[in-house]
């Protein structure tokens, strides 16, 4: 496909790594770039940067069928995991001829809005919802897929086909001593047989009281930091349980309550209850050996949690990470000699300025940084009495640029 060819190729006729211009929102609008090996594609409003591959406003009509012409070295249709942020549901009526692997939205949206994906094919859904904008009501497909939601669930509702597998990932506090997080009414969606719930390992816990919802669960994996673990026992008919990265598992039940349990993974979690968990799993093993997979492993002391989870750059590139981690370990070293208030704010003022000639702080580094600033505030120093909450932020806010 030349830059003089005006026709568009045929249906998957373009394997070939290169430069294509594309009429993705008008006339040859955008160049398309493809790249060795890269099977994905991102399509979002400029102020995503890099981020990216293709910039389109959140309110534009897109063309899904451009990419009809595109197909990977082995033939299957390119992309094959598509990431978009904006108010265009076309893709939904594209996926009724053309399947989607994987498809991530982010929703845009000036109103509430009723989306029909009944008939479109995606293998799997992710619908990443802000922390504010309107509701989306999705009819979800009749085939089976899988769906994870991620964000704040109160702007979701679901009706029609059932997912072969939900993943909730709430938008939860950051203090794993704020109150519970309960999970908001999700309609039809407490039907589901298999379910994944995903939370940061020292955020806010989410309370298990919720899976009271979900009466027809046979599968259960827990990803983070959770509450009211008792709560399990009332689910007697699982026959999967997995455990990740749980630093909590206070009051978890023991592992004979589920009589039909056949598959059980308990992975990086906390070592006490860790321990008592191995041994039930040697135990029921030799009354009835597991048919599938069975492993507790990665046993973790107190102390490995903070080390690992405790600071808010995980999620920030490396070298960006090295220079936050820096700036804290100099901050913290300054705070630990503090003696009065105006040493405190020098310190917190110095570790906040670091970051004002940093590229990349938008929204979210910004929220971590402001986490930082808390975290330094409860640090040990000299000063006699508390550093509040208002008075780091303050000296934060005043201090930064971003």
């Amino acid at each position: 496909m030349s830059n003089d060819n005006q026709a568009r190729p045929s249906a998957g006729s373009v394997r070939e790594v290169g430069r294509y211009p594309i009429d993705l929102t008008g006339p040859r609008s955008h160049t398309l770039v493809i790249q060795p090996g890269v099977g994905s594609l991102s399509i979002g409003p400029p102020q995503l940067g890099k981020k990216a591959d293709l910039h389109v406003e959140p309110d534009e009509v897109i063309d899904w069928t451009v990419f009809d012409a595109f197909a990977t070295p082995a033939g299957s249709p390119w992309p094959r995991f598509l990431h978009y942020s904006g108010s265009d549901t076309g893709f939904l009526d594209w996926a009724q001829k053309r399947p989607i692997e994987e498809m991530t939205w982010s929703p845009v949206l000036s109103a509430d809005t009723v989306v029909d994906a009944s008939q479109s094919i995606l293998h799997g859904l992710h619908i990443e919802l802000g922390p504010s904008g309107e509701r989306l009501t999705l009819r979800l497909p009749q085939r089976p897929f899988r769906l994870n939601v991620s964000g704040d669930l109160s702007r979701f509702l679901a009706t029609g086909g059932m997912p072969s597998s939900l993943t909730l990932a709430p938008r939860t506090g950051r203090r794993k001593n704020d109150p519970p997080f309960i999970l908001p009414d999700l309609g039809e969606l407490h039907q589901v047989t298999s379910l994944m719930l995903h939370n940061a390992p020292l955020g806010q816990p989410i309370s298990l009281g919720c899976l009271d919802r979900f009466p027809n669960l046979d599968s259960l994996s827990l990803w983070g930091n959770f509450c009211d673990m008792d709560s399990l026992a009332r689910h007697t008919g699982l026959t999967n349980l997995e455990l990740r990265f749980m630093p909590d598992l206070a009051g978890f039940p023991s592992l004979d309550t589920w009589p039909l349990l056949d598959r059980f993974i308990a992975y990086n979690v906390e070592e006490t209850v860790g321990k008592r968990l191995r041994q039930q799993m040697k135990a029921r093993a030799k009354t009835r050996p597991w048919s599938g997979h069975a492993s507790v492993s990665q046993l973790r002391k107190p102390e490995w949690w903070l080390t690992e989870f405790g600071r808010p750059f995980s999620s920030w590139p490396k070298r960006q990470a090295k220079l936050a981690n820096e700036a804290f370990n100099v901050a913290q070293v300054s705070l630990a000699q503090a003696r009065s208030f105006a040493d405190a704010e020098a310190a917190i003022t110095a570790f906040t300025m670091r970051f004002n000639t940093l590229k990349g702080i938008e929204t979210t580094e910004r929220e971590d940084l402001g986490e930082a600033v808390w975290q330094l505030s409860q640090s040990n120093h000299l000063i006699g009495q508390p550093i509040t909450e208002e008075m780091a932020q303050s000296w934060f806010d005043a201090a930064r640029d971003y």
